[in-house]
């Protein structure tokens, strides 16, 4: 059952189309992280859910019921969806205790509630009296956590809540918040620019990569993967040295096939039972050609090289839906790369040091990564390495 469903979804300000056409469903229980770049519309998408902003089109329904489209919208406070902020938005003035008891103040129980809600966040009953600036930020962000579910909320939003947390503690307190949020068997939507952060909480991952191109991906229950690689290698033999000008050439290459699948009739995506895994390539082929000069002027190599890839087109979407030719296909793709190099032996009198230059995507391809996200096109780069 989708506690969330968005269908349709438009927001504009101004001249900028912040969000167009988003579709989105969120299942009980489930955790939905979305990711993109700055100005992709994460923010606005949270802030339509929350009842902060009114749609321009589409619909927002929560447990069945519209809360929001282009004519009206159900109030923020009557949504019953928990919003925690990235830097917890604690009232500085009141208590841990009386922080976590405002969401309950409509119940005589709310500090035996409140109570609970610190046991339930992992927080010691000995900090309730306690003012928030006493407390770590971890500590802060549980306690907007606390106060968040303290409303019973159907719906969860987390806006960046782990950004502002050292490394070790974001990634305690990630997984920490994903076993609580599982047992309240809240569902819950995070926003992130972290794409580790989203893989390692999500069940569905969505990703906003502009106005008019939004997916989402989940987990299928269980998956066969079928394949085999392929390698195959070449040094000239030192017959060929003076047909090279000196020079030792080297050819490497690899091949993968994988055909990845879907084997499981249960979850959202039962019914594509026997499709292939979305956004996943099964062909792609590496290739490399070295050409090296050893002891040109003393214990130094100098290499000049290729290196090819090529990833066959993948659909982004399950292949049993619709028609091919409407289907959202990531485009087969070749690069190249050219390298020099130079690598110079010290002895111990003097450091090993190298320089290399690269360039990269050589042709100026259209190259995407497995979400269809497209990568930068030509690129220069110069390395210097020293070795003390």
């Amino acid at each position: 059952m989708s506690v969330l469903s968005i269908r349709g979804l438009g927001k504009r300000y101004g001249a900028v189309q912040a969000l167009e056409a988003l579709d989105l469903d969120v299942a009980q229980g489930s955790r939905t992280a979305v990711v993109g770049p700055s100005g992709s519309g994460k923010t606005t998408l949270l802030r339509l859910i929350a009842g902060f902003e009114t749609p321009d089109s589409g619909e927002i329904a929560i447990d069945g019921q519209t809360v929001a489209n282009a004519d009206a919208g159900v109030p923020a406070h009557r949504r019953n969806v928990g919003l925690v902020m990235q830097e917890g938005a604690l009232f500085p003035h009141l208590s841990i205790l009386d922080n976590i008891r405002f969401g309950i103040a409509d119940r005589t129980d709310g500090a035996a509630e409140a109570l609970k809600l610190m046991d339930l966040v992992e927080l010691d009953r000995g900090m309730a009296d306690r003012s928030p600036h006493q407390l770590s930020g971890g500590q802060q962000q549980r306690v907007a956590l606390a106060r968040a579910l303290a409303r019973q909320p159907r719906l969860m939003l987390l806006d960046e809540p782990f950004s502002a947390l050292d490394a070790d503690l974001r990634d305690h307190l990630r997984r920490a918040t994903a076993e609580i949020l599982a047992k309240a068997n809240v569902a819950t939507i995070l926003v992130t620019h972290d794409r580790d952060e989203a893989m390692g909480f999500a069940d569905q991952l969505v990703v906003l990569v502009g106005t008019d191109r939004d997916y989402s991906y989940q987990n299928v229950y269980a998956a066969r993967i079928l394949g085999v690689d392929g390698a195959l290698g070449f040094r000239s033999p030192a017959a060929w040295s003076d047909w090279l000008l000196g020079a030792a050439l080297e050819l490497d290459g690899n091949a993968t096939y994988q055909d990845a699948r879907n084997v499981s009739s249960r979850g959202t995506f039962g019914t594509f039972e026997g499709d292939r895994i979305p956004n996943r390539p099964w062909l792609f082929v590496n290739g490399a050609a070295r050409l090296e000069w050893r002891e040109l002027v003393c214990d130094d190599v100098l290499s000049l090289g290729w290196y090819g890839r090529y990833v066959h087109e993948f659909y982004r979407g399950w292949e049993s839906i619709g028609r091919r030719d409407t289907k959202q296909v990531v485009p087969s793709q070749l690069t190249h790369t050219l390298t020099l190099g130079y690598w110079l032996h010290g002895g111990g009198a003097l450091p090993d040091a190298s320089l290399s230059f690269e360039v990269q995507n050589l042709t100026d391809e259209r190259a995407y990564d497995f979400f269809g996200v497209e990568r930068p096109g030509r690129s220069f780069a110069l390395k210097v390495t020293a070795w003390l």
